[in-house]
């Protein structure tokens, strides 16, 4: 679905991914890589699936569009000890895709530092034009700003019942954008979190089912 972020047409992907198309650019956020591992090493067993997952999300997704650049708004791995653990054919895949196109990593407050060996180049925050992307949104006024961190869900009524499911929150000024990661969950758009950052709410660009679609924020539901 496309959208003017700032007077920059964007696409919302149904996969939870940024194109822009003039740049030929990929935006991705909150991929959460070996969450999975990460819980283990703390004693609660969990499928150890969620690398494969998103890397396969993130393969198709790239071959579909194929990029010229991949922006990963931190948060990209979901402890700092996440690359170490990472299964060596899970490894390859990621070097592959990192040395396929121009690869930007942001830090994240989970991944302060990706290791060089996996390729890309880090950066705190990047701007492009009218867009600046970084991991966490600033407090108040913020134009052009693309961030993740929060992974916004929405919950809408329809036909009858209420859906739930991540989506890109924007009021055209600025976006959060939904997490990637295959384990990662959402945090409710009318939640207080947002106020300050939408504070005359947001559209919800609702990701599921293979499409996109806008709830107004006047549809949005809170949970419980």
């Amino acid at each position: 679905m496309e959208t003017e972020l700032c007077g920059v047409r964007v696409r919302a992907e149904p996969e939870g991914a940024l194109w822009l198309a003039a740049e030929r650019c990929l935006v991705v956020s909150d991929l959460h890589l070996e969450k999975g591992s990460s819980f283990a090493v703390r004693g609660q067993l969990i499928p150890p699936y969620d690398t494969r997952a998103t890397l396969s999300a993130l393969e198709a997704v790239i071959a579909r569009l194929r990029p010229d650049c991949v922006i990963s708004l931190g948060d990209s791995f979901h402890d700092v000890g996440g690359p170490a653990r990472m299964a060596a054919d899970d490894r390859e895949r990621l070097c592959g895709l990192t040395a396929r196109v121009d690869w930007i990593w942001i830090e994240g407050n989970h991944d302060p530092e990706i290791p060089r060996a996996l390729g890309g180049a880090m950066h705190a925050d990047l701007t492009l034009g009218a867009l600046t992307f970084r991991h966490e949104p600033l407090a108040g006024a913020c134009e052009g700003e693309v961030a993740g961190h929060l992974h916004p869900c929405a919950k809408v009524a329809s036909r009858g019942r209420s859906v739930r499911a991540r989506c890109f929150a924007t009021d055209g000024r600025r976006m959060v954008m939904p997490a990637f990661g295959a384990y990662t969950g959402g945090l409710n758009l009318r939640d207080s979190a947002f106020a300050e950052i939408f504070p005359q709410g947001a559209v919800a660009l609702i990701a599921a089912q293979g499409r996109v679609w806008p709830a107004a924020a006047e549809r949005l539901l809170p949970d419980g």
